[in-house]
């Protein structure tokens, strides 16, 4: 394990920082402690922060939550797997039809670059994610599609999202129910912990995964895109996984801290 404030070596730039938001930055409304200091003093290091969530809110959406948390930001600051949806189905399917089951901030996005359609007939692709709404009318529509051989695709597999008080089920929910009775398999995760979203983060920065730090709270999203494509990778312990989750686990984070607030200390941050 590298040592604190040994990240970079001499005459590199600063590596570039790349941060979850739910369970890491806050959960649900509320800030983590400290999070917004810590931000703060990695800018003013010189290191570029780069935001990346599989939350279907809007760019524009998530950086407005974030300064009205006191992290200022730009929507160019997010990376988000709505944006990573559209543009997978914009390079693989341009032109699809489209039907998802989601909550509104994707379907939105969706109707203003795709036909969206309830008619399994004309349904080219399936999207799934975190839909609060679901039921057994949904439900059989994707199943209708699916089995005449839509395109099966996720914004992201978690099973459950860190808020405030508690977890909720996210994705992996819908996706279960699908794959169960279908028995069909997705085609594409578009969020993290795919190459796709990966890919966006490392362009978005203009920097190669090896001068990239990921900082997030799931072993299984945020540590494992990162080992993926050869960033170094930190797991904070104020959302999703835990030190038993750590023992159990293949994939293994390079740093283990107890929030987002001992990062400065890590990359040496005066």
């Amino acid at each position: 394990m590298l040592r604190p404030g040994n990240l970079t070596g001499a005459n590199k730039p600063q590596p570039a920082v790349v941060v979850d938001l739910d369970g890491t930055v806050y959960r649900g409304d509320r800030l983590v402690p400290g999070a917004d200091v810590a931000i703060e003093r990695l800018r003013c290091a010189s290191h570029p922060v780069i935001f990346v969530t599989n939350a279907i809110e809007s760019r524009a959406e998530h950086a407005e939550k974030l300064s009205r948390l006191n992290v200022p930001a730009e929507p160019e600051d997010v990376v988000n797997a709505t944006w990573a949806l559209i543009e997978y189905l914009k390079a693989e399917m341009p032109g699809a039809t489209v039907f998802a089951l989601s909550d509104p901030p994707l379907l939105d996005a969706l109707a203003a670059e795709f036909r969206l359609s309830e008619d399994p007939a004309q349904i080219d692709v399936v999207a799934a994610s975190c839909d609060r709404s679901f039921d057994y009318r949904k439900l059989n529509i994707a199943f209708q599609a699916l089995r005449r051989g839509a395109h099966f695709v996720a914004t992201n597999t978690d099973a459950y999202a860190p808020v405030d008080g508690g977890l909720l089920p996210d994705a992996g929910a819908i996706i279960g129910a699908l794959e169960g009775c279908t028995s069909r398999n997705l085609d594409c995760v578009v969020g993290k912990p795919s190459s796709l979203m990966a890919g966006l983060v490392l362009d978005q920065l203009g920097r190669p995964a090896s001068e990239c730090l990921i900082v997030g709270d799931n072993l299984e999203s945020d540590i494992l895109m990162g080992r993926r494509v050869g960033m170094r990778t930190a797991l904070v312990l104020s959302g999703v996984s835990d030190r038993a989750d750590i023992v159990r686990a293949a994939v293994k984070p390079d740093h283990v801290l107890e929030s987002i607030a001992e990062l400065p200390e890590l990359l040496g941050c005066d």
